[in-house]
């Protein structure tokens, strides 16, 4: 059944509206776990994709009170920057989901030279690791880090200490996919949001009156 009318047009709008401030709130989550997560906060695509998470937060609920109140102004800025959003969205996302190991590697080692020995402490500790990454590029370094590493997997001589760096890519690539996969997902849903919400400005409200149609 097609959804023509005033009413199914204005509850799906509000569905859909609901629906992308779930989104939203999953994007942020999961952005700002990763985020803190070590040296994961250096990638700025994660910072883009909390930044998307936010605006498609706070239009969704513009877009939630304008298709109650059949608001025109608020619809109409709604479906720009619904529109706006989609764009941004999907490019972050395909960002996310082309970012190679390699990639990774590159700005992890990049910002772990810049950091100051306590923050690469603070670092060890927190994870329970030492070092960046133990590979023929960085040995030197690698082992200047585990020299000075505090963690705690040191003081167990039976324990051999992971790499910070084989710790932080595996979580970094687990949280680009998932973030890169539903936030395109999600994208091409903001297309269908413009539809409805351009349908239903334009639709009359029964309740109004009939000779003011907007």
């Amino acid at each position: 059944m097609v959804c023509g009318g005033f009413t199914c047009s204005k509850n799906a709008l509000c569905s859909l509206n609901v629906v992308y401030m779930l989104v939203g709130l999953l994007l942020i989550g999961v952005a700002a776990w990763e985020k803190g997560f070590g040296l994961v906060s250096s990638i700025h695509i994660i910072g883009g994709v909390i930044a998307v998470g936010v605006f498609l937060l706070l239009i969704a609920i513009v877009g939630l009170i304008g298709a109650m109140h059949h608001h025109q102004v608020m619809l109409f800025f709604y479906m720009v920057i619904l529109f706006i959003i989609f764009l941004f969205q999907f490019g972050v996302s395909c960002s996310c989901l082309a970012m190679n190991r390699g990639q990774q590697e590159t700005l992890l080692t990049s910002t772990w030279g810049v950091l100051d020995n306590k923050t690469k402490e603070d670092l060890e500790t927190q994870i329970d690791c030492c070092g960046l990454l133990n590979t023929t590029a960085t040995r030197i370094q690698f082992e200047e880090d585990l020299l000075s590493c505090p963690a705690p997997c040191k003081e167990t001589p039976t324990r051999e200490c992971s790499s910070c760096g084989g710790i932080m890519l595996h979580h970094a690539t687990e949280a680009l996919k998932i973030l890169g996969g539903v936030g395109l997902f999600f994208s091409f849903t903001e297309i269908l949001g413009v539809w409805l919400a351009v349908r239903y400005r334009n639709q009359k409200d029964p309740r109004a009156n009939p000779s003011a149609f907007l």
